[in-house]
Protein backbone atom coordinates (compact mmCIF):
# COMPACT_ATOMS: atom_id res chain seq x y z
CA UNK A 1 0.00 0.00 0.00
CA UNK A 2 1.38 3.44 -0.83
CA UNK A 3 2.62 5.60 1.87
CA UNK A 4 -0.06 8.15 1.24
CA UNK A 5 -3.67 7.91 -0.42
CA UNK A 6 -6.56 9.65 -1.19
CA UNK A 7 -9.08 8.06 0.73
CA UNK A 8 -12.61 7.03 -1.08
CA UNK A 9 -14.62 10.12 0.21
CA UNK A 10 -12.32 12.65 -1.18
CA UNK A 11 -11.97 11.00 -4.61
CA UNK A 12 -15.78 11.44 -4.74
CA UNK A 13 -15.35 15.30 -4.17
CA UNK A 14 -12.27 15.38 -6.83
CA UNK A 15 -12.33 17.00 -10.46
CA UNK A 16 -11.73 14.95 -13.76
CA UNK A 17 -9.90 17.11 -16.23
CA UNK A 18 -11.69 17.61 -19.56
CA UNK A 19 -9.68 19.28 -22.48
CA UNK A 20 -12.26 22.35 -24.33
CA UNK A 21 -10.99 21.13 -27.48
CA UNK A 22 -12.66 17.93 -26.71
CA UNK A 23 -16.47 19.64 -26.09
CA UNK A 24 -15.72 21.73 -29.28
CA UNK A 25 -14.14 20.14 -31.96
CA UNK A 26 -15.29 16.23 -31.06
CA UNK A 27 -18.33 16.31 -28.70
CA UNK A 28 -20.69 17.55 -30.67
CA UNK A 29 -20.62 14.88 -33.33
CA UNK A 30 -20.16 12.06 -31.33
CA UNK A 31 -23.44 9.42 -29.93
CA UNK A 32 -24.23 9.68 -26.36
CA UNK A 33 -22.85 6.67 -25.48
CA UNK A 34 -19.44 7.30 -27.09
CA UNK A 35 -18.91 10.24 -25.61
CA UNK A 36 -20.32 8.37 -21.55
CA UNK A 37 -17.23 6.17 -22.33
CA UNK A 38 -14.15 8.12 -23.30
CA UNK A 39 -15.53 10.81 -19.72
CA UNK A 40 -16.20 7.24 -17.63
CA UNK A 41 -12.55 6.03 -18.72
CA UNK A 42 -10.84 9.82 -18.56
CA UNK A 43 -12.12 9.64 -14.79
CA UNK A 44 -10.95 6.06 -13.95
CA UNK A 45 -6.78 7.28 -15.91
CA UNK A 46 -7.13 10.08 -12.98
CA UNK A 47 -8.91 8.34 -10.41
CA UNK A 48 -6.00 5.29 -10.79
CA UNK A 49 -8.03 2.46 -9.43
CA UNK A 50 -8.01 -1.33 -11.20
CA UNK A 51 -10.78 -1.05 -13.40
CA UNK A 52 -12.13 -4.45 -16.36
CA UNK A 53 -13.94 -3.85 -19.10
CA UNK A 54 -16.63 -5.80 -18.06
CA UNK A 55 -17.10 -3.36 -14.51
CA UNK A 56 -16.95 -0.10 -16.91
CA UNK A 57 -19.83 -1.87 -18.77
CA UNK A 58 -21.65 -2.20 -15.97
CA UNK A 59 -21.41 1.36 -14.52
CA UNK A 60 -22.52 2.50 -17.84
CA UNK A 61 -25.44 0.33 -18.12
CA UNK A 62 -24.49 -0.73 -21.47
CA UNK A 63 -22.85 -3.47 -23.59
CA UNK A 64 -19.00 -4.42 -23.69
CA UNK A 65 -19.71 -4.24 -27.16
CA UNK A 66 -20.67 -0.95 -26.78
CA UNK A 67 -17.80 -0.01 -24.76
CA UNK A 68 -14.94 -1.88 -27.32
CA UNK A 69 -16.81 -0.11 -30.34
CA UNK A 70 -16.96 3.76 -28.43
CA UNK A 71 -12.77 2.68 -27.73
CA UNK A 72 -12.19 2.02 -31.83
CA UNK A 73 -14.25 5.40 -32.56
CA UNK A 74 -11.99 7.34 -30.31
CA UNK A 75 -8.96 5.15 -31.49
CA UNK A 76 -9.72 6.46 -34.97
CA UNK A 77 -9.46 10.10 -34.29
CA UNK A 78 -6.21 9.56 -32.34
CA UNK A 79 -7.61 9.93 -29.07
CA UNK A 80 -6.82 6.79 -27.35
CA UNK A 81 -4.84 3.34 -28.33
CA UNK A 82 -5.71 0.15 -27.75
CA UNK A 83 -2.91 -1.32 -26.43
CA UNK A 84 -4.23 -4.97 -26.00
CA UNK A 85 -7.37 -6.89 -26.74
CA UNK A 86 -7.20 -9.66 -23.89
CA UNK A 87 -6.48 -8.12 -21.33
CA UNK A 88 -8.45 -5.00 -22.31
CA UNK A 89 -6.10 -1.97 -22.37
CA UNK A 90 -6.42 1.58 -23.48
CA UNK A 91 -3.87 3.83 -23.45
CA UNK A 92 -5.16 7.69 -23.49
CA UNK A 93 -3.32 10.42 -25.60
CA UNK A 94 -2.93 14.02 -25.42
CA UNK A 95 -5.31 16.07 -27.56
CA UNK A 96 -2.81 18.60 -28.12
CA UNK A 97 -2.35 22.56 -28.13
CA UNK A 98 -2.49 22.57 -32.12
CA UNK A 99 -6.57 21.75 -32.66
CA UNK A 100 -8.30 18.49 -33.51
CA UNK A 101 -6.73 15.70 -35.31
CA UNK A 102 -8.50 14.43 -38.80
CA UNK A 103 -10.37 10.92 -38.17
CA UNK A 104 -8.28 7.96 -39.27
CA UNK A 105 -10.37 6.20 -42.15
CA UNK A 106 -10.22 2.92 -43.64
CA UNK A 107 -9.94 3.98 -47.18
CA UNK A 108 -10.45 0.61 -47.98
CA UNK A 109 -14.18 -0.26 -46.91
CA UNK A 110 -15.38 3.26 -49.47
CA UNK A 111 -13.85 0.96 -52.86
CA UNK A 112 -17.28 0.75 -54.15
CA UNK A 113 -18.47 4.43 -52.77
CA UNK A 114 -15.74 5.70 -54.58
CA UNK A 115 -16.24 3.88 -57.91
CA UNK A 116 -20.03 5.01 -57.89
CA UNK A 117 -18.85 8.54 -57.06
CA UNK A 118 -16.74 8.78 -60.40
CA UNK A 119 -19.66 6.73 -62.42
CA UNK A 120 -21.96 10.19 -61.13
CA UNK A 121 -19.42 12.68 -61.28
CA UNK A 122 -18.37 11.48 -65.33
CA UNK A 123 -17.81 15.31 -66.00
CA UNK A 124 -14.08 15.10 -64.40
CA UNK A 125 -11.42 13.13 -62.36
CA UNK A 126 -12.50 13.06 -58.69
CA UNK A 127 -9.53 14.47 -55.92
CA UNK A 128 -7.86 13.08 -53.41
CA UNK A 129 -9.29 16.43 -51.48
CA UNK A 130 -13.01 16.02 -52.87
CA UNK A 131 -12.71 12.03 -51.97
CA UNK A 132 -11.67 12.87 -48.11
CA UNK A 133 -13.87 15.72 -48.20
CA UNK A 134 -16.61 12.97 -48.50
CA UNK A 135 -15.48 10.59 -46.75
CA UNK A 136 -15.13 13.11 -43.55
CA UNK A 137 -19.02 13.78 -44.71
CA UNK A 138 -19.98 9.77 -43.67
CA UNK A 139 -17.43 9.75 -40.84
CA UNK A 140 -18.65 12.91 -38.85
CA UNK A 141 -21.99 13.30 -40.05
CA UNK A 142 -23.18 9.62 -40.10
CA UNK A 143 -24.06 10.04 -43.09
CA UNK A 144 -24.59 6.65 -44.90
CA UNK A 145 -23.02 5.99 -47.85
CA UNK A 146 -26.14 5.41 -50.14
CA UNK A 147 -27.65 8.70 -48.83
CA UNK A 148 -24.56 10.69 -49.74
CA UNK A 149 -24.89 9.08 -53.18
CA UNK A 150 -28.42 9.64 -53.49
CA UNK A 151 -27.29 13.42 -52.49
CA UNK A 152 -24.50 13.80 -55.02
CA UNK A 153 -26.79 12.40 -57.29
CA UNK A 154 -29.45 15.16 -57.37
CA UNK A 155 -26.66 17.57 -56.99
CA UNK A 156 -25.51 16.50 -60.61
CA UNK A 157 -29.05 16.79 -62.00
CA UNK A 158 -29.42 20.23 -61.24
CA UNK A 159 -25.50 21.86 -61.93
CA UNK A 160 -24.78 18.99 -64.50
CA UNK A 161 -21.52 16.33 -63.99
CA UNK A 162 -18.94 19.09 -64.00
CA UNK A 163 -20.73 20.11 -60.62
CA UNK A 164 -17.90 21.06 -57.95
CA UNK A 165 -17.72 19.35 -54.27
CA UNK A 166 -17.80 22.73 -51.96
CA UNK A 167 -21.73 22.71 -53.21
CA UNK A 168 -22.27 18.90 -52.82
CA UNK A 169 -20.74 19.23 -48.90
CA UNK A 170 -22.83 22.31 -48.30
CA UNK A 171 -25.72 20.63 -49.37
CA UNK A 172 -24.93 17.13 -47.27
CA UNK A 173 -24.16 19.13 -44.36
CA UNK A 174 -28.12 21.15 -44.82
CA UNK A 175 -29.17 17.51 -44.50
CA UNK A 176 -27.23 16.09 -41.71
CA UNK A 177 -28.31 19.54 -39.63
CA UNK A 178 -31.71 18.44 -40.07
CA UNK A 179 -30.86 14.62 -39.13
CA UNK A 180 -31.65 13.64 -42.79
CA UNK A 181 -28.70 10.69 -43.19
CA UNK A 182 -29.87 7.94 -44.09
CA UNK A 183 -31.26 6.30 -47.96
CA UNK A 184 -34.78 6.56 -46.71
CA UNK A 185 -34.81 10.26 -45.25
CA UNK A 186 -32.79 11.40 -48.54
CA UNK A 187 -35.10 9.54 -50.40
CA UNK A 188 -38.52 11.42 -48.68
CA UNK A 189 -36.87 14.82 -48.81
CA UNK A 190 -35.74 14.71 -52.45
CA UNK A 191 -39.33 13.58 -53.35
CA UNK A 192 -40.43 16.87 -51.21
CA UNK A 193 -38.21 19.10 -53.58
CA UNK A 194 -39.48 17.42 -56.84
CA UNK A 195 -42.71 17.89 -55.85
CA UNK A 196 -42.02 22.11 -54.96
CA UNK A 197 -39.39 21.98 -58.27
CA UNK A 198 -42.51 22.38 -60.46
CA UNK A 199 -43.79 25.53 -58.51
CA UNK A 200 -39.94 26.77 -58.35
CA UNK A 201 -39.70 26.30 -62.01
CA UNK A 202 -43.23 28.47 -62.73
CA UNK A 203 -41.62 31.43 -60.48
CA UNK A 204 -37.65 31.05 -62.23
CA UNK A 205 -39.76 31.66 -65.37
CA UNK A 206 -41.78 34.84 -64.46
CA UNK A 207 -38.30 35.93 -62.98
CA UNK A 208 -36.95 35.54 -66.48
CA UNK A 209 -34.11 32.73 -64.79
CA UNK A 210 -33.67 29.57 -67.16
CA UNK A 211 -31.52 27.63 -64.81
CA UNK A 212 -33.08 24.60 -63.34
CA UNK A 213 -34.46 24.90 -59.12
CA UNK A 214 -31.78 24.06 -56.51
CA UNK A 215 -32.04 23.14 -53.29
CA UNK A 216 -31.43 27.27 -51.74
CA UNK A 217 -34.58 28.00 -53.74
CA UNK A 218 -37.10 25.14 -52.13
CA UNK A 219 -35.68 26.63 -48.58
CA UNK A 220 -36.70 29.66 -49.47
CA UNK A 221 -40.13 28.67 -51.10
CA UNK A 222 -40.61 27.02 -47.71
CA UNK A 223 -40.18 30.04 -46.11
CA UNK A 224 -42.29 32.27 -48.22
CA UNK A 225 -45.26 29.43 -47.53
CA UNK A 226 -44.85 28.39 -44.33
CA UNK A 227 -43.24 31.08 -41.94
CA UNK A 228 -44.74 33.86 -44.38
CA UNK A 229 -48.11 32.57 -45.46
CA UNK A 230 -48.21 33.39 -49.03
CA UNK A 231 -49.62 30.99 -51.40
CA UNK A 232 -47.87 29.93 -54.93
CA UNK A 233 -50.36 32.34 -57.48
CA UNK A 234 -48.97 34.91 -55.11
CA UNK A 235 -45.05 34.69 -54.98
CA UNK A 236 -44.93 34.05 -59.14
CA UNK A 237 -47.03 37.63 -59.27
CA UNK A 238 -44.63 38.59 -57.32
CA UNK A 239 -41.85 37.85 -59.27
CA UNK A 240 -43.51 38.83 -62.18
CA UNK A 241 -43.84 42.42 -60.80
CA UNK A 242 -39.87 42.59 -60.90
CA UNK A 243 -39.57 41.00 -64.62
CA UNK A 244 -35.92 40.25 -64.26
CA UNK A 245 -34.01 39.91 -61.26
CA UNK A 246 -32.60 37.28 -58.54
CA UNK A 247 -34.39 34.80 -56.07
CA UNK A 248 -32.73 36.80 -53.77
CA UNK A 249 -34.26 40.43 -54.62
CA UNK A 250 -37.42 38.36 -54.82
CA UNK A 251 -36.63 37.47 -51.20
CA UNK A 252 -36.55 41.16 -50.55
CA UNK A 253 -39.69 41.77 -51.67
CA UNK A 254 -41.69 39.22 -50.44
CA UNK A 255 -40.59 40.43 -47.06
CA UNK A 256 -41.17 43.72 -47.72
CA UNK A 257 -45.10 43.05 -48.64
CA UNK A 258 -45.34 40.50 -45.76
CA UNK A 259 -44.32 43.88 -43.84
CA UNK A 260 -46.99 45.87 -45.40
CA UNK A 261 -49.40 43.14 -45.20
CA UNK A 262 -50.05 42.31 -48.81
CA UNK A 263 -50.83 39.14 -49.73
CA UNK A 264 -53.39 38.61 -52.38
CA UNK A 265 -52.75 38.69 -55.88
CA UNK A 266 -54.32 42.26 -56.47
CA UNK A 267 -52.82 43.98 -53.55
CA UNK A 268 -49.44 42.87 -54.92
CA UNK A 269 -50.17 44.58 -57.69
CA UNK A 270 -51.36 47.79 -56.27
CA UNK A 271 -48.16 47.79 -54.16
CA UNK A 272 -46.25 47.21 -57.26
CA UNK A 273 -47.93 50.17 -59.05
CA UNK A 274 -47.49 52.04 -55.99
CA UNK A 275 -43.58 51.62 -55.83
CA UNK A 276 -43.31 51.67 -59.36
CA UNK A 277 -44.49 55.25 -59.36
CA UNK A 278 -42.46 56.65 -56.19
CA UNK A 279 -39.72 55.30 -58.78
CA UNK A 280 -40.68 57.33 -61.32
CA UNK A 281 -41.51 60.53 -59.44
CA UNK A 282 -37.96 59.90 -57.79
CA UNK A 283 -36.19 59.82 -61.24
CA UNK A 284 -38.25 62.89 -62.64
CA UNK A 285 -37.60 64.92 -59.24
CA UNK A 286 -33.79 63.85 -59.60
CA UNK A 287 -33.62 64.99 -63.11
CA UNK A 288 -35.44 68.62 -62.44
CA UNK A 289 -32.94 68.70 -59.48
CA UNK A 290 -29.69 67.75 -62.28
CA UNK A 291 -28.96 64.92 -59.24
CA UNK A 292 -27.65 61.32 -60.18
CA UNK A 293 -28.43 58.45 -58.09
CA UNK A 294 -27.04 55.45 -59.07
CA UNK A 295 -29.70 53.24 -56.52
CA UNK A 296 -32.51 54.53 -56.24
CA UNK A 297 -34.45 53.29 -53.06
CA UNK A 298 -32.94 55.51 -50.72
CA UNK A 299 -34.10 58.37 -52.22
CA UNK A 300 -37.65 56.37 -52.69
CA UNK A 301 -37.51 55.63 -48.35
CA UNK A 302 -36.07 58.74 -47.13
CA UNK A 303 -37.71 61.55 -49.69
CA UNK A 304 -40.55 60.30 -52.14
CA UNK A 305 -42.40 58.45 -49.59
CA UNK A 306 -42.20 60.95 -46.77
CA UNK A 307 -42.64 64.06 -49.57
CA UNK A 308 -46.14 62.31 -50.21
CA UNK A 309 -46.97 60.69 -46.75
CA UNK A 310 -46.91 64.76 -45.94
CA UNK A 311 -49.57 65.88 -48.58
CA UNK A 312 -47.34 67.12 -51.29
CA UNK A 313 -49.21 66.10 -54.65
CA UNK A 314 -46.37 65.21 -57.75
CA UNK A 315 -46.83 68.35 -59.45
CA UNK A 316 -45.87 70.57 -56.64
CA UNK A 317 -43.05 68.40 -55.74
CA UNK A 318 -41.82 68.90 -59.35
CA UNK A 319 -42.84 72.66 -58.86
CA UNK A 320 -40.11 73.04 -56.00
CA UNK A 321 -37.45 70.96 -57.70
CA UNK A 322 -37.22 73.53 -60.33
CA UNK A 323 -37.45 76.25 -58.13
CA UNK A 324 -34.83 74.36 -56.37
CA UNK A 325 -32.96 74.06 -59.15
CA UNK A 326 -32.86 77.40 -60.01
CA UNK A 327 -32.12 79.07 -56.47
CA UNK A 328 -28.79 76.98 -56.73
CA UNK A 329 -30.77 74.63 -53.98
CA UNK A 330 -29.55 71.20 -56.01
CA UNK A 331 -29.41 68.51 -53.71
CA UNK A 332 -32.34 65.92 -52.37
CA UNK A 333 -31.27 67.52 -48.91
CA UNK A 334 -31.74 71.39 -49.92
CA UNK A 335 -34.91 70.68 -51.52
CA UNK A 336 -36.33 68.13 -48.03
CA UNK A 337 -35.71 71.57 -45.97
CA UNK A 338 -38.01 73.69 -48.21
CA UNK A 339 -40.87 71.33 -48.37
CA UNK A 340 -40.50 71.28 -44.30
CA UNK A 341 -40.43 74.65 -44.13
CA UNK A 342 -43.52 74.72 -46.57
CA UNK A 343 -45.36 71.52 -44.87
CA UNK A 344 -44.61 73.87 -41.37
CA UNK A 345 -46.53 76.54 -43.09
CA UNK A 346 -50.03 74.50 -44.30
CA UNK A 347 -48.44 74.35 -47.84
CA UNK A 348 -48.63 71.04 -49.34
CA UNK A 349 -50.65 71.02 -52.72
CA UNK A 350 -50.16 72.85 -56.08
CA UNK A 351 -52.49 75.86 -55.95
CA UNK A 352 -51.66 76.66 -52.37
CA UNK A 353 -47.86 76.52 -53.36
CA UNK A 354 -48.09 78.90 -56.47
CA UNK A 355 -50.35 81.20 -54.55
CA UNK A 356 -47.71 81.71 -51.42
CA UNK A 357 -45.00 81.86 -53.79
CA UNK A 358 -46.62 84.55 -55.47
CA UNK A 359 -47.61 85.90 -52.05
CA UNK A 360 -43.68 86.20 -51.44
CA UNK A 361 -42.65 87.35 -54.56
CA UNK A 362 -45.57 90.49 -53.80
CA UNK A 363 -44.30 90.85 -50.53
CA UNK A 364 -40.23 91.02 -52.03
CA UNK A 365 -41.68 93.58 -54.42
CA UNK A 366 -42.92 95.58 -51.44
CA UNK A 367 -39.85 94.62 -49.73
CA UNK A 368 -37.84 96.08 -52.13
CA UNK A 369 -40.10 99.10 -51.97
CA UNK A 370 -39.07 99.59 -48.40
CA UNK A 371 -35.25 99.12 -49.04
CA UNK A 372 -35.23 101.78 -52.00
CA UNK A 373 -36.97 104.11 -49.63
CA UNK A 374 -34.55 103.53 -46.56
CA UNK A 375 -31.32 104.09 -49.51
CA UNK A 376 -30.45 100.17 -49.92
CA UNK A 377 -29.82 98.78 -52.89
CA UNK A 378 -29.90 94.67 -52.63
CA UNK A 379 -32.78 92.26 -52.84
CA UNK A 380 -34.80 91.06 -50.12
CA UNK A 381 -33.93 88.17 -47.93
CA UNK A 382 -35.84 86.00 -45.57
CA UNK A 383 -34.77 87.78 -42.61
CA UNK A 384 -36.75 90.70 -44.44
CA UNK A 385 -39.88 88.66 -45.35
CA UNK A 386 -39.67 87.06 -42.00
CA UNK A 387 -39.71 90.69 -40.30
CA UNK A 388 -42.82 91.89 -42.56
CA UNK A 389 -44.63 88.43 -41.47
CA UNK A 390 -43.69 90.04 -37.91
CA UNK A 391 -44.96 93.50 -38.48
CA UNK A 392 -48.05 92.62 -40.30
CA UNK A 393 -48.60 89.79 -37.57
CA UNK A 394 -48.83 92.89 -34.68
CA UNK A 395 -51.13 94.75 -36.80
CA UNK A 396 -49.24 97.03 -38.70
CA UNK A 397 -50.64 97.90 -42.17
CA UNK A 398 -47.94 98.50 -45.22
CA UNK A 399 -48.89 101.89 -45.01
CA UNK A 400 -48.22 102.29 -41.41
CA UNK A 401 -44.91 100.26 -42.29
CA UNK A 402 -44.30 102.63 -45.34
CA UNK A 403 -44.81 105.66 -42.84
CA UNK A 404 -41.97 104.05 -40.55
CA UNK A 405 -39.74 103.55 -42.85
CA UNK A 406 -39.30 107.24 -43.75
CA UNK A 407 -37.71 107.72 -40.44
CA UNK A 408 -35.02 104.95 -40.92
CA UNK A 409 -33.47 107.27 -44.13
CA UNK A 410 -29.59 108.04 -43.33
CA UNK A 411 -29.28 105.31 -40.38
CA UNK A 412 -26.67 102.74 -40.59
CA UNK A 413 -28.96 100.12 -40.40
CA UNK A 414 -32.29 100.86 -40.90
CA UNK A 415 -34.19 97.63 -41.46
CA UNK A 416 -33.23 97.22 -37.77
CA UNK A 417 -34.06 101.20 -36.87
CA UNK A 418 -37.62 100.22 -38.43
CA UNK A 419 -38.17 97.58 -36.82
CA UNK A 420 -37.31 99.62 -32.96
CA UNK A 421 -39.87 102.07 -34.47
CA UNK A 422 -42.70 99.08 -35.18
CA UNK A 423 -42.13 97.67 -32.11
CA UNK A 424 -42.35 101.35 -30.42
CA UNK A 425 -44.95 102.06 -31.91
CA UNK A 426 -46.66 98.57 -30.88
CA UNK A 427 -46.18 99.08 -27.25
CA UNK A 428 -47.38 102.44 -27.13
CA UNK A 429 -50.83 101.49 -29.23
CA UNK A 430 -49.94 103.36 -32.62
CA UNK A 431 -51.44 101.99 -35.36
CA UNK A 432 -52.45 104.91 -37.12
CA UNK A 433 -51.00 107.60 -39.08
CA UNK A 434 -52.73 110.36 -36.64
CA UNK A 435 -50.88 108.69 -33.96
CA UNK A 436 -48.15 108.55 -35.04
CA UNK A 437 -47.58 112.27 -35.73
CA UNK A 438 -49.28 113.32 -32.16
CA UNK A 439 -46.28 111.25 -31.23
CA UNK A 440 -43.74 112.79 -33.08
CA UNK A 441 -44.91 116.11 -31.78
CA UNK A 442 -44.66 115.10 -28.15
CA UNK A 443 -42.59 116.84 -25.93
CA UNK A 444 -40.34 114.08 -25.37
CA UNK A 445 -39.74 112.56 -28.73
CA UNK A 446 -36.03 112.79 -29.79
CA UNK A 447 -34.16 110.78 -32.30
CA UNK A 448 -32.48 108.72 -29.35
CA UNK A 449 -35.86 107.45 -28.70
CA UNK A 450 -35.63 105.94 -31.72
CA UNK A 451 -33.07 104.20 -31.84
CA UNK A 452 -32.34 100.12 -31.68
CA UNK A 453 -32.66 101.08 -27.51
CA UNK A 454 -35.83 103.15 -27.53
CA UNK A 455 -37.81 100.50 -26.31
CA UNK A 456 -35.85 100.50 -23.31
CA UNK A 457 -37.87 103.14 -21.11
CA UNK A 458 -36.02 102.68 -18.00
CA UNK A 459 -33.02 101.38 -17.66
CA UNK A 460 -32.45 97.42 -16.06
CA UNK A 461 -30.01 95.81 -13.92
CA UNK A 462 -28.10 92.71 -14.62
CA UNK A 463 -29.85 90.82 -12.09
CA UNK A 464 -33.34 92.09 -13.25
CA UNK A 465 -32.72 90.89 -16.49
CA UNK A 466 -31.18 87.44 -15.58
CA UNK A 467 -34.81 87.07 -13.74
CA UNK A 468 -36.78 87.63 -16.37
CA UNK A 469 -34.53 85.05 -18.91
CA UNK A 470 -35.11 82.85 -16.02
CA UNK A 471 -38.68 83.25 -15.48
CA UNK A 472 -39.71 82.94 -19.17
CA UNK A 473 -39.16 79.24 -19.90
CA UNK A 474 -39.67 79.76 -23.78
CA UNK A 475 -40.85 82.11 -26.76
CA UNK A 476 -42.17 81.91 -30.25
CA UNK A 477 -39.39 83.47 -32.31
Amino acid sequence: MAFCNFSKDYNTTAFTNVENIFIYAYLPEAEEKTVKVYLYGLYLCQKGDDYTLEEMANSLKTSVDDVINSFKYWEEFGLVDIISDDPYIVEYLPIGLSGAKPRKVNVEKYTQFNRSVQEIISGRMISINEYSEYFRLIETFNIKQEALLMIVQYCVDIKGNNIGFKYISAVAKDFASRGITTPEKVDKELEYYIVRSKEITQILSALSLNRKPEIEDVKLLAKWTGELGFEIPSIVCAAKCLKRGSVQKLDSLIHELYANKKFSISEINDFSKSKKYLFELAARINKTLSVYCEVMDPVVDNYTSKWLSNGFEEEALIFVANYCFKRGKRSLESMDKTLDNLHAKGVVDFNSIVEYFKQVSKDDEYIKTLLDNMGQSRRPNEWDRSNLRTWRGWGFTDEMITEASGYAVGKSSPFVYLNSILSSWKNKGIFTNEDAQKDKKAPDFTQKQHSIHFANERKYTKEELDALITDVDDIDI
